[in-house]
């Protein structure tokens, strides 16, 4: 396993892509820090975490060949690599919150950003990047964050974590070559936060609104059943589950 390891830098993504720019380098490379000066995660927030107390890397995938309307099963695959990571640890009440947050009960303990580099209509390369709160207590005023430690109560080797998520991003990208998307989507469907539960939702004009998720399409938006009965497909930008 190909593992640079720093003490600080802006983000790992970025300095990933510098890397990138000036030559070759192996599928799976992977990118960690003590600190990250500018993380940031979905939507451009901003990912805050101690440094030294938790897992802030970033991992290189190429040669996908990936269709660019096929993006979102790259984030199926990240989330349940760190899915299956976590579940082994016996994180209680796991489950992933569209598009790719990974919870224990309500509160977040994972982040994922996954940014792909493009060859025409194809996805060629792609670096993912995981912040994974393991060792770290206070958060300060960041609302619905946990850790490993606050969850189960002990200390983690981040050395021993990292390595047993990249072996399993291999092993679940191995199974998406093998196995059909569908089964893949099926997986990920099965532990989506508050699948078929009434919630409340925010949209991007600020109005409530209630219903029921139900799955998330082919292009990676959430499919969500409306108070008419009527399913209507959701992006990113255009809608946040508030309960």
């Amino acid at each position: 396993m190909n593992i640079i390891k720093l003490d600080a830098t802006d983000s790992t993504n970025a300095h990933l892509k510098r890397l990138l720019s000036d030559g070759l380098w192996a599928d799976f490379t992977v990118i960690t820090a003590k600190e990250q000066l500018k993380g940031k995660g979905q939507m451009g927030a901003k990912w805050q975490s101690d440094s030294g107390k938790n897992l802030t890397f970033s991992v290189l995938r190429q040669d996908l060949g990936l269709s660019v309307t096929d993006y979102f099963i790259l984030n199926i695959c990240v989330a349940l690599a760190v899915y299956k990571t976590l579940r082994a640890h016996q994180v209680p009440d796991l489950s992933i919150k569209w598009p790719n947050d990974i919870l224990s009960g309500t509160s977040k303990i994972c982040g994922i950003l996954i940014e792909n580099i493009l060859s025409g209509n194809l996805i060629n390369t792609a670096i993912i990047g995981i912040g994974l709160n393991v060792n770290q207590t206070f958060f300060g005023e960041l609302e619905n964050a946990s850790s490993l430690k606050l969850i189960l109560g002990s200390n983690f080797d981040l050395d021993e974590l990292l390595h047993e998520v990249v072996k399993n991003l291999k092993s679940v990208f191995l199974k998406s070559n093998a196995d059909s998307k569908e089964n893949l989507w099926k997986a990920y469907e099965q532990v989506l936060f508050r699948k078929d539960k009434p919630s409340t939702f925010e949209n991007k004009q600020n109005e409530l609104f209630m219903g029921f998720i139900r799955g998330v399409s082919p292009t990676g938006r959430l499919q969500i059943t409306l108070e008419d009965n009527v399913l209507k497909e959701f992006d990113i930008k255009e809608v946040k589950l508030l309960y």
